[in-house]
């Protein structure tokens, strides 16, 4: 990957989802050319990031991928530090103190907003707050919900939309395979909802979703799905002159609007509409809609090209976004911090020490794979100038961890996450499942500290 250097190099990586565990992989791949120590560090007790957090439970191969990450999390060179949160528990100075170079891959952990009335209505979340409900996530900021209406509409065109809307229509048994928090799993069973609508603001040649999510709406048990109209006026000229990978999911939508109807649960598909308002009271009882000009239908009267859906559930999916870390720069516009190949860019001073991947890099995009080009340049170009680097002044190992705990911070190893992992099988066993979440934080470093001495 480059040219071998014979002095030890200290590396910080900082998050430990897709982007860090690959800069890790790419890392390690120097080795023995190279002389490596990583330290991951996670704000969490729990590894994996959006592997864990973000990915729908129902998708257990694409989790499986957590297989190969606990591999490289748990090589010998490398040293897995949660529950440490930068910023807070570990600033800047500290890591420039205590290591040769660090590499920022934190991910996006907030999301964009509609900008509509109705919007903070109780009843209205977006996506990703949804998403982290039903997956555990410590620090999910809906703490209850109520599934009471029929109707649910989610805003949003990419595969997040496609995830939140077949957890609402899952049958108890595709639920029970999940490792979704007990209490999770009891209100998504008992919900009475029996329509989804997923909304796009654009067309079917413009949505974000991919051929295999859209085929796998196809094989929900006792669900159908309807599909908008104009995802059948969509010429063959138009298919030809799409991306392969959009003409394909086009025609899965299509396959998909020609099965069979009569079902209990519905996901309908809904495009050239975009939201303009939520009403009710207390919480959300119906979305107002606007037909879009893609619809081609401009002899509308404006109240004729506006429709109502009931809905006490309205997800927004519009997209996620980085926020500012300190001492980092940061691009206000699109979210990222500046970078050349990852090498992080300040003004006209390009900081030789500090990396940055992921979705902190290049803006949410992409599948959990393409982390893996992304970090491997910021790792190539790491390497190529690593000579260049100032030595960290604190060689040894233990000094970083003596001085979290001086701080108060629990630092949670590889071993408490092990221990953890134990305690959610265990308690998945104790529930006739194969696994269950420990959703709250406190219960995680309870779980943490049950592992074997050091």
């Amino acid at each position: 990957m480059s040219e071998p250097h014979h002095r030890h190099l200290r590396v910080a990586v900082v998050g430990s989802g897709p982007s860090g565990a690959y800069c890790v992989e790419a890392l390690l791949e120097s080795l023995p050319g190279t002389s490596i120590s990583v330290d991951v560090i996670e704000r969490l007790p729990v590894p994996y990031g959006l592997v864990r957090y973000g990915v729908a439970p129902d998708h257990e191969r694409i989790k499986s991928i957590i297989d190969s990450f606990g591999e490289i999390l748990s090589h010998e060179h490398v040293r897995f530090l949660g529950n440490v949160a930068y910023g807070s528990d570990i600033t800047m100075l500290d890591l420039r103190r205590h290591y040769d170079v660090a590499i920022f891959a934190c991910g996006a952990n907030s999301t964009r907003r509609l900008g509509i009335p109705g919007e903070n209505l109780p009843g209205v979340f977006a996506a990703a707050d949804f998403v982290a409900w039903y997956n555990g996530h410590p620090n999910a900021t809906i703490e209850r919900l109520a599934l009471t209406a029929k109707q649910a509409v989610v805003i949003g065109n990419g595969n997040v939309a496609l995830d939140v809307a077949r957890m609402l229509v899952n049958p108890r048994e595709t639920l029970l395979q999940t490792d979704v928090p007990q209490h999770v799993l009891e209100l998504l069973v008992d919900s009475p909802i029996e329509d989804v609508h997923i909304v796009g603001r654009r067309g079917p040649l413009q949505a974000k979703f991919t051929t295999k999510e859209i085929v796998e709406l196809g094989k929900l048990d006792d669900v159908d799905v309807t599909v908008d109209p104009c995802v059948l006026r969509v010429t063959e000229s138009e298919l030809k002159q799409a991306a392969p990978p959009t003409a394909r999911m086009v025609a899965a939508l299509r396959t998909l609007g020609s099965l069979p109807r009569g079902r209990a649960r519905r996901i309908h598909f809904t495009f050239f509409r975009r939201p303009v308002a939520v009403f009710g009271h207390p919480g959300a009882e119906s979305v107002v809609l606007e037909a879009t000009e893609g619809d081609n239908d401009h002899g509308k009267t404006e109240r004729a090209r506006r429709e109502v859906i009931e809905a006490g559930l309205v997800l927004t999916s519009v997209g996620y976004r980085a926020e500012p870390l300190p001492e980092l720069p940061f691009d206000a516009v699109t979210a990222t911090v500046p970078h050349t190949n990852g090498r992080v860019f300040d003004g006209d001073d390009t900081r030789p020490a500090v990396y940055v991947a992921g979705w902190l890099k290049r803006g949410p995009t992409g599948v959990i794979g393409t982390n893996r080009r992304d970090s491997l340049e910021t790792v190539k170009a790491l390497l190529s100038n690593a000579r260049d680097f100032p030595r960290a002044l604190e060689r040894d190992p233990g000094a970083v961890v003596s001085l979290l705990r001086q701080r108060g911070v629990e630092v949670v190893p590889w071993d408490g996450w092990n221990a953890i992992d134990g305690a959610e099988v265990a308690r998945g066993a104790r529930l006739g499942r194969a696994r269950v979440k420990i959703h709250r934080l406190d219960e995680l470093l309870q779980a943490s500290s049950r592992r074997p001495p050091e």
